[in-house]
């Protein structure tokens, strides 16, 4: 159940938050108001049209208690009883969903991290599989890709592969795919038939701005070298790789792909997710009681998904979620159906926690 107290609240803050936009703030201070504003924007509206229904059916009862109410008005003011009643359900659920915790670095963009796992040669190549998935499944929301260092496989595929996917609300669809990977098919190079079993990791962090994590320069060392191996299609071998090493913590990050200048720049992007994704693990570490079940709390151990070849099929263990389209998920294009089940898993077991909590 919603308290009227809590809408109230709700109502109250908006107009506090107007009132100091309207009193002409400094800019970063209004940029703050400004956001904060478009966020409650629409339960505030979803709140207002919650209590008209209820002063409305308010109406109708007293209507219906008024023993002068003649027979017809009587009718009318009870299926306009019957009608508001519906609507004030609906309206109360709706509110449960747009009064759900919201994950702060849902509307970033994001740092994918693919590694493969076990399996040799075989796992290399399913990681580059992976991350053309991730690559198609991007373009087909217009975010962009771009590589920030890459280790190919000895016959194709990546040993590891990092990149930035830039977007809106990249973080929030993405996240849900963070843990391993397994994949079985029968290898190329396997002359008997014999299915085999390799993995790959993926892991998914949120981009954090300067001023999300703030990195000391006596706290990080920065190595240049030449990029060296064979790479792949998107290494430059004429411009100096960047390794930034940040010393507390002993997170080491690389950029292979760019300038010199825009490795440097891309490493820090990367350094900065790693550190402000391990402060988010701790945060929800110690949240974990009041979180149980939250996908992408930071295990990246347990296998989250499968995808069977000789079947067709994508299993995801999580949500008990199998469906027979290997072929259009691994394109990218099916991607959405997974996660799209993921996300309303997630909706599920935070309304069923926020319901736990009003009782």
């Amino acid at each position: 159940m919603i308290t009227e107290e809590k809408l109230d609240q709700l109502l109250k803050r908006h107009e506090i938050i107007e009132a100091e936009m309207a009193g002409g703030p400094d800019p970063d201070a209004y940029v703050k108001l400004a956001s904060e504003h478009a966020e409650l924007e629409p339960v505030v509206q979803k709140v207002r049209e919650y209590k008209d229904a209820q002063s409305n059916l308010l109406g109708a009862e007293h209507l219906l208690a008024d023993p002068e109410t003649d027979p017809e008005m009587r009718e009318l003011a009870e299926l306009e009883k019957a009608e508001i009643g519906e609507k004030i359900s609906i309206y109360e659920e709706q509110l449960k969903r747009l009064l759900l915790p919201k994950d702060a670095a849902d509307d970033k963009s994001a740092i994918l991290e693919i590694r493969a796992g076990t399996g040799g040669s075989e796992a290399a190549l399913f990681a580059g599989d992976l991350f053309r998935m991730y690559e198609r499944h991007a373009a087909t929301k217009g975010w962009k890709v771009e590589i920030i260092s890459e280790s190919a496989g000895e016959v194709g595929g990546y040993k590891e592969i990092v990149a930035a996917v830039n977007g809106r609300g990249v973080f929030s669809r993405l996240k849900f795919e963070s843990g391993v990977h397994r994949v079985q098919r029968v290898p190329e190079t396997e002359s008997s038939g014999r299915v085999h079993t390799s993995a790959a990791t993926v892991a998914v962090l949120p981009e954090a701005e300067e001023i999300d994590v703030e990195i000391r320069n006596e706290d990080i060392r920065i190595d240049t070298m030449r990029a060296s191996g064979a790479g792949g299609q998107h290494v430059n071998t004429t411009d100096s790789a960047v390794r930034i090493t940040h010393l507390p913590t002993g997170i080491t990050v690389l950029s292979s792909e760019k300038s010199q200048h825009q490795n440097r720049a891309f490493a820090m992007k990367a350094l900065r997710a790693k550190l402000f994704d391990m402060e988010r693990q701790r945060a929800d570490q110690e949240r974990a009681d009041d979180r149980k079940g939250q996908v992408g709390s930071g295990d990246r151990s347990e296998r989250i998904r499968t995808y069977n070849f000789p079947q067709g099929r994508v299993s995801d263990h999580r949500i008990n979620l199998t469906l027979y389209k290997l072929d259009r998920i691994i394109m990218g294009e099916g991607l959405d159906e997974i996660i799209d089940a993921l996300v309303t898993d997630h909706q599920a077991n935070l309304l069923t926690a926020f319901e736990s909590e009003d009782d």
